[in-house]
């Protein structure tokens, strides 16, 4: 990257300079407080003064200093330039949670570009938001913040994208529905051995268990795997609750099997050589049969659950834009065409009827279409501790499916605070937190944090969900 003029240098400003946002304002990057990082002036077309430059260690920031007359919901809207492609920031209000903000490619005859940041929730008098690297080597020229419009009504419909659906499909989805937009949100938790240490723990019983196909995956049976995540999900509704199924698919062929990435691990990229793309594109080939076979295998599961009378909140292909499963690996139009592939031949060929179907991912060339996606869902990892709104990706996903879909958190680390949600008005559907330390420690979610999540009245638990499948 070239090298560029400075206006000021050092890794820490003077004071910064204080706007008032009350009613809207646009606030220069450069006048904030630097540390890491220098104001620069090319490429032009900038406003104010100069732009903040850097960000290429890991703590490089920038804080920017304002005031609001009043407690409220305001949108934050970066202009920036990100010439050497597409990047992140971590937005932080009043130094505390942080928010990764993706900042796309702009062009070198184009360079500056404006990236919305979402909601936040300002305090009466002076509040401070800070960009940090992240993945840096990116510009900031300014940002604008101006008070957010009350939020409109929900658009959706009962209408499920599997025709005909099983009456009890369609009373989950109904049931769901109901309860969206209220200021609720159902509880979920992933495997049941953390439900039972919910139980004993917290005392308490999410509406929504959530299970995982992953040890049925051929590749895997191949070496010996079981599992029991089929019963678990009956007898889970068996108690009147609700299932979730997603499935860390094990590629079909071409594991690596070495000692750094074993057989086991053959659902990220780095452990298989199976490439998506040149599989689709060759259906005579033995690799497509293999696909064929392990989609074959997942519908014959979801067969047992639907005679089971058992609805799915189904999450396939999940977190694919990230591109460390192998179904993301080879970009969006590869993952789409397999999700469409998977959707005909489990409603079609299987004529499954028991699924509502999740799309995971906030990103518009990975969205598969509104005809096959009921569900619009972010998987939420934020630093621990930060138990926020998750506003940013609340807004993306709104726009994503033009408020007609349902917008949900299907795997959480951090649990949302209820309080918070109220506030930022995210109308997240249900939340399901992930295993292992994630809900038996404290490290991300102290159990004074889970008693108030559970016992909190907005939060939709087991014992609430009534008679939801006559309905």
């Amino acid at each position: 990257m070239r090298p560029f003029p400075l206006l000021a240098l050092g890794s820490l400003a003077s004071a910064a300079a204080v706007v008032d946002v009350t009613n809207g304002a646009k606030v220069e990057a450069e006048t904030g407080i630097l540390n890491g990082v220098t104001i620069g002036d090319n490429p032009g077309g900038f406003s104010g003064s100069g732009f903040v430059q850097g960000f290429d260690a890991a703590t490089d920031s920038v804080t920017i200093t304002f005031q609001s007359a009043k407690q409220a919901l305001y949108d934050v809207v970066i202009q920036y330039a990100s010439t050497s492609g597409e990047k992140q920031t971590t937005m932080s209000l009043n130094d505390s949670g942080g928010s990764g903000i993706v900042l796309a490619a702009t062009s070198e005859e184009s360079p500056w570009a404006n990236a919305t940041a979402g909601q936040v929730l300002l305090n009466a008098g002076t509040n401070t938001i800070t960009f940090t690297s992240n993945w840096g080597w990116y510009f900031i020229d300014a940002v604008y913040i101006s008070p957010s419009a009350a939020p409109a009504k929900h658009q959706v419909t009962s209408k499920l994208s599997t025709p005909n659906p099983l009456p009890i499909t369609q009373a989950l989805f109904n049931k769901l529905l109901s309860n969206y937009g209220n200021g609720s949100i159902f509880s979920g938790q992933s495997e049941a051995a953390e439900i039972a240490w919910l139980e004993e723990n917290v005392g308490k019983t999410p509406a929504i268990i959530g299970l995982d196909f992953m040890d049925y995956s051929p590749s895997r049976v191949e070496h010996g795997t079981s599992s029991h995540e089929v019963e678990d999900g009956i007898a889970f509704s068996n108690r009147n609750g609700i299932v979730a199924f997603q499935w860390h698919w094990n590629a079909p062929s071409h594991l690596i099997d070495s000692a750094a990435e074993p057989w086991y691990s053959g659902f990220y990229t780095a452990a298989t050589t199976f490439n998506l793309t040149t599989v689709l594109a060759n259906p005579s080939s033995e690799d497509y049969a293999l696909l064929i076979r392990d989609l074959d295998t997942i519908a014959a599961l979801l067969l047992r659950l639907q005679a089971a009378d058992v609805p799915v909140l189904w999450r396939p292909l999940h977190e694919a834009e990230g591109g460390w499963f192998w179904w993301g690996a080879q970009g969006p139009e590869a993952c789409v065409a397999l999700y469409r592939l998977m959707f005909d031949r489990f409603v079609n060929h299987h004529q499954l009827r028991n699924l509502i179907w999740v799309w995971n991912s906030v990103a518009t060339a990975w969205y598969p279409g509104d005809d096959i996606v009921d569900i619009l869902g972010y998987d939420s990892y934020p630093p621990a501790g930060d138990h926020g709104a998750v506003s940013v990706q609340y807004q993306a996903l709104i726009a994503l499916g033009k408020d007609k879909k349902m917008v949900t958190l299907p795997e959480v680390g951090n649990i949302p605070d209820p309080d918070q949600l109220e506030l930022y008005h995210a109308d997240w559907s249900y939340f399901v937190t992930w295993n292992g330390a994630y809900i038996n420690t404290d490290e991300f979610n102290s159990l004074d944090f889970k008693k108030k999540v559970f016992n909190d009245p907005s939060v939709i638990n087991l014992s609430d969900l009534g008679n939801w499948k006559s309905n």
